[in-house]
């Protein structure tokens, strides 16, 4: 049997701005995680292809992440944001066992 334990996960840019990302992610976060690997791959002159390969994903999920598709593997997602200089931090989330349910 599986569990699910609602977990903060923040995406950290090369200038140090922290978004949120994961559970619970709000549409404004998901946009700019969006805009931000959108952003980044196209000033690094990257094609969706380019980045699919040289972050050992595959270009589905590139263009799924661009997309804002809701549900990503965060691994994948780790991956990607490597390239561009960013990273996924984890944070505790405080919530009541009530919450979790």
């Amino acid at each position: 049997m599986e569990y699910f334990i609602p977990i903060g996960v923040y995406f950290v840019d090369n200038v140090k701005n922290i978004y949120q990302f994961g559970y619970n992610m709000k549409n404004e976060e998901r946009s700019k995680l969006v805009g931000f690997v959108k952003g980044s791959r196209k000033k690094l002159g990257l094609t969706q292809v380019d980045l699919s390969q040289k972050s050992g994903v595959g270009l589905r999920f590139v263009r799924d992440l661009e997309q804002g598709k809701e549900s990503l593997r965060m691994d994948k997602v780790a991956q990607v944001l490597s390239i561009l200089g960013a990273e996924l931090v984890p944070q505790k989330i405080e919530r009541s066992i009530n919450e979790v349910r």
